[in-house]
């Protein structure tokens, strides 16, 4: 405790120091690696040092309005305030069940000179795995209402990092992931992940997008290694429409010695609000099935007809499946209405089933068998149309006792002008999980906004899309062996991924009869992975909503099966064992309601072999390691299903030697014995 009062003396001196002289504001992390120093002089600057080095220069801080003056510089500090947390909270579910808050806060408060004397306020959170910084507009008589036309906010890099991006893209983030230096990059979507030659990482994002627009980054002319903010615009061009007050999501730079710690992270998730959802108990993390891989494989139709696959028949077939084999959730793509439609505005009622699904007999046969029927909404863009039905739609859902339902914004909003990611589309978002919360249903957003830490204040949006997926397989080249490996550095940094793995039928043997439905499918179409990768993928790639994603029939009589049974959902504790970004990963998590691990490692088009100690295992035990590995002669392009499932007793002094075929996995669970 008197360590803690010295920490903040120290830095309210160090305060006091500088804003006799120069009015520069200085904040640090709790062990004093990353050092943050924020400059007034003429405009609004700040300088992030990391461990004695700068690695962001002075970088501007900022708004310019439609309405009225930039709001950048000519500021007098009014005043200024340091507080300290360290603190732990709870999960509702997750990759750990308990999270470390511990960081420094800087607030500024700052008035302009001269002019209308406008006010702005900033927040700095400092944290030993990175930072966090918001704007704050209060309320005050001379701003009422805000039309912002630019977020002047900069990263100026002190060098040129290697970068993992995607272009900025307003629609879309379903984008295979580049590697390129900051020079090169001319525009990203966060997250965007740097490492640097000395083997550091920084990822730039955002949390809490609240109210406001998507941000991306575009190349800074200033500066080869130098971005700003570039929030997605409304149709008229105009950033954000909001009124006082205003307070913006954060800025999050997250900064680590390492990948392990930068992919353990929980920066995003710290600087959201806590729950506000007084009632969790019927938020529940399951695996599913369901009907959707045969659309996108072409062997089923969304649409009515011979081929159509969410019949009532097939979709009892699908909770037999579920009831026998552990599986919590059974998802129905195409049973409603409107699919003939598609292209059309407001194409879809969201609540008519075809004449060949009852609806109601099918959640009751689910209902009686306890397994969860997941909705699905489809809006095909008609995002108002959906938002001006939420309440009956999900009193619909609530009635038949659904809890869960999958949503879409497939295609372009069909609001003129808006895109996916702007703040009139965030602000749907937020509505449909804020509604569904209402009625006690959790949310799998597909084409949604990218994560920002909102489950952890609306522990109901379980899981979303925001990355190019499983489905590309069924209709494109594909997603490369090194994909994976990429994803938990990037994408993965902002919360659970729905990429639906568990493709069992890699090579699309036993799908017969497939038509052709989307341009992209040029008739070479596969898994680009073995087997065991696609087990590994339940632990490595994150979701609490974990959907095997064959169909059924790929998975009778087959051995392999048994891990995703197996595998949890929620997690007591997660940890990064190994890795290399677009090379390969190995994840661990601990099952929350049981002494199980779960291990997965993966690699990218090349073997591997990889030395694993068990030392996160509790001591004094001896577990079963039930092992599913590449065959010894599998390989992702020419022999991807071959596995071995093997046994081992192992305990924590135990290290293993897993070896990975080209574009391979490997999955194991750890079960403790009595003995």
């Amino acid at each position: 405790m008197k360590l803690k009062k010295w920490t903040v003396l120290f830095l309210l001196i160090l305060i006091l120091i500088s804003c006799s002289s120069e009015k520069i504001l200085k904040i640090e992390s709790p062990n004093n690696k990353i050092k943050v120093s924020v400059n007034t002089n003429k405009g609004i600057y700040y300088t992030v040092n990391f461990k004695d080095s700068v690695i962001i220069n002075p970088s501007k801080l900022g708004y310019e309005f439609k309405n009225a003056n930039t709001l950048s510089k000519n500021f007098i500090v009014t005043d200024y305030n340091i507080t300290q947390s360290n603190t732990k909270w709870n999960t509702t579910w997750g990759e750990n069940s308990v999270i470390d808050n511990n960081y420094n806060q800087l607030l500024i408060c700052l008035q302009e000179k001269d002019g209308s004397k406008r006010k702005l306020n900033l927040y700095f959170k400092i944290y030993n795995d990175g930072i966090g910084f918001r704007y704050e507009i209060p309320k005050q008589k001379n701003i009422d209402s805000i039309l912002i036309a630019e977020e002047l906010t900069e990263f100026n890099f002190v060098k040129n990092h290697s970068g993992w991006y995607i272009p900025a893209n307003f629609e879309s983030y379903e984008t295979l992931y580049k590697n390129a230096n900051l020079n090169a990059i001319e525009s990203a979507n966060t997250p965007i992940t740097l490492e640097t030659k000395v083997g550091n990482f920084i990822s730039i994002h955002e949390a809490n997008l609240t109210n406001y627009a998507g941000m991306t980054l575009k190349k800074n002319e200033a500066s080869s290694f130098s971005f700003k903010s570039d929030l997605v615009p409304w149709p008229d061009g105009v950033k954000v429409k909001t009124k006082t007050p205003m307070i913006s999501p954060w800025r999050t730079i997250q900064i680590t010695e390492n990948a392990q710690d930068l992919v353990e992270s929980n920066l995003i998730l710290n600087l959201n609000e806590p729950n506000k959802i007084e009632d969790v108990s019927w938020v529940e993390p399951m695996k599913y099935i369901g009907i959707w891989w045969g659309m996108h494989l072409g062997t089923n139709t969304w649409t009515l007809g011979e081929r159509h696959g969410a019949t009532t028949e097939e979709t009892k077939k699908y909770i037999d499946f579920a009831d026998k084999h552990k599986i919590k959730g059974v998802l129905v793509e195409g049973w409603n209405t409107g699919w003939e439609n598609w292209g059309k505005k407001d194409a879809f009622d969201f609540v008519t089933p075809y004449n060949d699904f009852n609806l109601k007999e099918v959640t009751n046969y689910a209902t009686e068998k306890n397994i969860s029927f997941i909705g699905h909404v489809e809006t095909g863009g008609a995002a108002q149309s959906f938002e001006n039905k939420l309440e009956p739609i999900f009193s619909m859902y609530q009635q038949l006792g659904v809890k869960a339902v999958k949503t879409g914004y497939a295609g372009g909003i069909q609001t003129k002008g808006q895109f996916h990611h702007g703040q009139f589309m965030i602000n749907h978002y937020r509505e449909v999980v804020k509604t569904a919360a209402k009625y006690k249903i959790m949310i799998d957003a597909h084409e949604p906004i990218k994560p920002t830490g909102i489950r952890r204040t609306y522990p109901n949006m379980m899981t979303r899309e925001g990355v190019r997926g499983m489905e590309w397989n069924a209709w494109s080249s594909g997603n490369p062996p090194e994909h994976y490996t990429i994803l938990p550095f990037t994408r993965g940094l902002a919360g659970p991924i729905d990429y639906t793995p568990g493709i069992f039928d890699i090579l699309y043997k036993n799908a017969k009869n497939r038509v052709k439905w989307n341009d992209l499918d040029d008739g070479t179409s596969r898994v680009n992975t073995t087997l065991a990768k696609q087990l590994a993928l339940f632990v490595v790639l994150y979701s609490p909503m974990q959907m095997a994603s064959d169909l059924i029939e790929n998975y009778e009589n087959q051995p392999a099966f048994k891990f995703i049974e197996d595998v949890a959902t929620d997690w007591e504790s997660s940890k990064m064992i190994n890795g290399k970004i677009g090379d390969y990963i190995t994840i661990v998590r601990k099952d929350k309601n049981s002494d199980d691990w779960f291990l997965g490692s993966i690699t990218d088009e090349s073997q591997r072999e990889l030395d694993i100690e068990l030392s996160f295992l509790e001591e004094n035990k001896t577990y079963i390691a039930q092992i599913y590995a590449d065959g010894m002669n599998a390989d992702w392009k020419t022999n991807p299903t071959e596995i071995d499932i093997l046994k081992k007793e192992v305990t924590s002094k135990t290290n293993l030697t897993i070896k990975l075929a080209g574009g391979g996995g490997q999955a194991i669970r750890f079960t403790p014995i009595n003995k």
